[in-house]
């Protein structure tokens, strides 16, 4: 690997990072490019072909990763986790989680309140991928 190539990844690596922590903010595709130093084309075009995902699909399964916590873990309502998480509208939520997850989020609550498995298989298990997803973000 070329130190050009290492140096792009690490800047991409570094965008990503800001993506993780601050995933429930809107998504500032110019504030992330400034980060990795590069244009904002070039920073989506370059973070799909290094991360299998443009950044915005990205954002939104780190969200619904997120929000699978939060249906599991608490009693907040499924709006409440919306909200938290970053999305603005119940229905881009809802659709956003059954798209990746294959349920919806009420669903997903009822069905891992009932597994019996312990937390790091079940979370193994329920992962989002982005495998497999047809390229239309």
């Amino acid at each position: 690997m070329s130190r050009a190539t290492e140096e792009t990844n690490r800047r991409l690596l570094r965008a990503r990072d800001a993506m993780d922590r601050s995933y429930a903010q809107p998504l500032d595709i110019a504030a992330l490019a400034r980060i990795a130093c590069v244009s904002e084309a070039h920073f989506i075009r370059t973070f799909r072909a290094t991360f299998g995902e443009t950044p915005h699909r990205y954002l939104q399964r780190r969200r619904v990763e997120r929000s699978m916590f939060l249906l599991c873990e608490t009693n907040r309502t499924v709006t409440e986790i919306c909200c938290d998480v970053g999305f603005t509208s119940l229905g881009t939520f809802s659709r956003t989680f059954r798209e990746i997850m294959g349920e919806t989020p009420t669903a997903y609550r009822k069905r891992a309140n009932a597994q019996p498995a312990p937390t790091c298989f079940v979370m193994a298990w329920t992962r989002p991928s982005s495998f497999g997803e047809a390229a239309s973000d």
